[in-house]
């Protein structure tokens, strides 16, 4: 594909920490930026604007859209200010200020292009889903329902979404047809990855695309979650629920390989982790993403 401006354009899947340190990354190399956010959220401050209200979930997308905010933004730490007492304790306000946003603009992605104008995002946020998703699973234990029971539970053998099959924005899917790399995490897998990357239409236009699809690996198990998963085991759960990757960047500090060998996949080893905490740099991980494209 050919790059705007000699930029590529790059869309990014997840939810959470993870899609936000991604997005960051993304802002080194990428001049058309996308962030598919997952809508399945049910926890915290989320989760209660969402049970009140019926609202999509805003916390992600707040995380996103302060990601691609400039890093000096007063207006964008505002956005990650939380209370701590009364009837708002917990809330962030940018939890708030996006939620008015949906119910002023009277249109989901409306409302998240304003907020991107308010803090001058260098890219767009979109909700993989235009409704509130909510998660079921079934485990060894038996079926639980809700993202957070799901991340709670360990012992997941599939993820499944009510509605099975939501609609997803216009927007996401163009993106996705016009982008020239996809990156798909890192991040909880069920609850964020597959939450928004496993959403039917998604999966779809993943196997379809013709650009480079890019796993990027977890550092770290997740308690609950994933308890003891290698890489190869965050893969073959991707595998299972339809979606397709044609690379995996892993960290040589984190997870276990365990046996790639019968996945069609590229495994390809960076230093994209800060080596103090054990967390995603943005910087290094702009980089090897980069480096990616032109392998």
């Amino acid at each position: 594909m050919a790059y705007n401006d000699g930029y590529p354009a790059v869309t990014a899947i997840g939810g959470g920490h993870g899609l936000s340190v991604t997005l960051r990354a993304l802002t080194s190399y990428a001049g058309d930026i996308s962030g598919v956010v997952s809508v399945a959220d049910d926890g915290g401050s989320s989760g209660r604007l969402r049970k009140v209200l019926g609202t999509v979930p805003p916390g992600d997308l707040r995380k996103c859209l302060v990601a691609l905010a400039p890093e000096d933004s007063l207006l964008a730490s505002l956005f990650e200010y939380r209370f701590h007492d009364g009837e708002l304790n917990g809330h962030a306000l940018g939890n708030l200020i996006l939620t008015a946003l949906f119910e002023r603009c009277g249109d989901l992605q409306i409302a998240l292009n304003e907020a991107g104008k308010l803090l001058s995002t260098r890219g767009r946020v979109l909700p993989a889903a235009v409704h509130p998703v909510v998660l079921e699973a079934d485990t060894n234990h038996g079926r639980v329902k809700g993202q957070t029971a799901v991340m709670n539970s360990g012992s997941i053998l599939h993820l499944a979404m009510q509605p099975a099959n939501p609609r997803v924005p216009d927007d996401v899917l163009s993106a996705m047809r016009n982008a020239d790399q996809i990156v798909i995490g890192p991040g909880s897998l069920f609850t964020s990855v597959i939450a928004a990357s496993g959403i039917p239409a998604i999966a779809r236009e993943i196997a379809m695309a013709r650009c480079p699809r890019v796993y990027v690996a977890n550092l770290r198990e997740q308690p609950g979650e994933t308890a003891d998963y290698d890489t190869a085991s965050h893969l073959h759960a991707l595998c299972e629920h339809g979606i397709s990757v044609d690379v995996v960047l892993v960290d040589p500090r984190g997870l276990p390989l365990g046996d790639i060998g019968a996945l069609d996949v590229m495994v390809e080893k960076r230093d994209i982790s800060d080596s103090r905490t054990l967390l995603h740099d943005p910087v290094k991980l702009g980089e090897a993403l980069s480096e990616l494209l032109h392998l």
